[in-house]
């Protein structure tokens, strides 16, 4: 699977980053008329070409099952017609979307006449290092587009001959609107050797973004000599406090579990105050059965819900990303944030409760990404906080928090607008 002229993995990585370098600095100056035609150009190529795209895609799918990949694995890869609709409408949703690039906020004159701001600017190169789906590359590119940045895209070896269907569609768009074709970059080789390079260039690239598994992502912030915007977990919890109204709390806690189980904003922990306990946890039990969700519970869970497995103590730890929930009855609020910050992954975590000193408090008192009150776990997402789209969510506190869209693709600069003023 990788291409037969590259010999030398860290001189075509060299050469490849050198490239976005340079396409960085073009990008940077387009205008959002042509970063625009460019997305639409994407766009229109992508849907010209699906049997194309189809045809890799059925290359990976069958070249996976011959691996013995598992089936959710295979249905991630999968880009069925649906699919393909999805990102060609998910380009042109981002060439719709307001350009952060030049926008200057905060201007405000200051004693000596001169007036300061804050200019928005591109990050420069973006690594993206991404696992299984081959949606992403064209997610990823359309978000790093707009935002002015140049991008190099990694994707697993599993998805390689979609990708670089993929990366055709997006380079004749761009050369079509008279961009840079090196602006977005797919890695043309399978060897993990490309990794390692990238996460060491410093000089080529400014930021790296991993989207996969917890081991990828540790492997890279361990590793890595560039920046990184990452989360490793989705550890998500709710809280029914006391005070909840608990028909909000039985819809929110399905939702927030059941909606879908594979996905980092599922919750994964139920946290129950202890005098409403015996009231909403058997109802839920019995919707949980239903939709044959297996329950751990505390001892005092296990009270009230007697088919609920014992929970361990790495239960607490664990992102199931499936239909496992654990379950724990706490002694109010206190109790509740303070399993939140022993076990929580600073992800996204709500309270359900009627009490608004309650809820000031859970916002206030949480450390997570996403603080949410009275709204399933489900809604922490880019599209849904209104960013149009998102290349990830992270849990760091630098340099970007919770869904990572346009704004957090670019930084900002302080820009001085002055009509002589010199400093005494």
């Amino acid at each position: 699977m990788t291409d037969p002229e590259i010999q030398d993995i860290q001189a075509y990585m060299t050469d490849l980053g050198q490239r976005a370098r340079a396409a960085s600095r073009r990008l940077a100056r387009a205008s959002t008329a042509a970063k625009n035609s460019a997305l639409l150009a994407i766009a229109e190529r992508l849907d010209a070409e699906r049997a194309a795209i189809a045809a890799a895609n059925r290359r990976d799918l069958e070249a996976g099952a011959a691996k013995g990949l598992d089936a959710a694995l295979l249905d991630r890869l999968e880009l069925t017609p649906g699919r393909i609709d999805a990102m060609i409408e998910g380009v042109r949703q981002v060439a719709a979307l307001p350009d952060p690039v030049g926008a200057i906020t905060d201007l405000d004159y200051r004693p000596s006449g001169i007036q300061v701001g804050r200019m928005r600017v591109p990050l420069g190169v973006v690594g993206i290092i991404y696992e299984s789906r081959p949606n992403v590359t064209a997610d990823a590119a359309a978000l790093c587009l707009k935002s002015g940045n140049a991008t190099v895209l990694r994707g697993g070896s599993e998805a390689f001959a979609s990708n670089q269907a993929i990366a055709r569609c997006i380079q004749a768009g761009l050369a079509s609107a008279g961009l840079p074709e090196d602006g977005v970059q797919v890695v043309a080789t399978t060897d993990r050797a490309a990794v390692g390079a990238m996460i060491a260039m410093p000089e080529s690239i400014d930021v790296i973004i991993p989207r996969g598994g917890k081991g990828l992502i540790e492997r890279i912030s361990r590793e890595a000599r560039v920046p990184v915007i990452k989360h490793l977990d989705g550890i998500c919890h709710v809280y029914i406090d006391e005070h909840a109204d608990l028909d909000k709390a039985f819809a929110i806690a399905m939702n927030a579990k059941t909606q879908r189980y594979g996905t980092c904003n599922t919750m994964e922990t139920l946290l129950v105050d202890a005098p409403v306990a015996e009231a909403i946890l058997p109802r839920l039990a019995a919707a949980y059965r239903e939709k044959g969700v297996e329950l751990r519970g505390c001892p005092r869970t296990r009270e009230l819900i007697v088919d609920a497995v014992p929970a361990t103590d790495e239960d607490w730890d664990t992102e199931y990303l499936a239909p496992v929930l654990s379950i724990r009855v706490v002694d109010g609020l206190d109790a509740a944030m303070d399993h939140i910050t022993r076990h929580g992954s600073a992800h996204t975590d709500a309270i359900v409760t009627e009490d608004y000193s309650r809820a000031r408090r859970f916002l206030r008192e949480v450390d997570s990404s996403s603080v949410m009150v009275n709204a399933s776990t489900r809604f922490a997402d880019g599209f849904e906080y209104g960013l149009g789209a998102e290349i990830g969510i992270s849990t760091d506190k630098f340099h970007a928090r919770g869904p990572v869209g346009l704004e957090g693709l670019t930084s900002v600069k302080f820009v001085v607008l002055g009509d002589g003023e010199v400093r005494g």
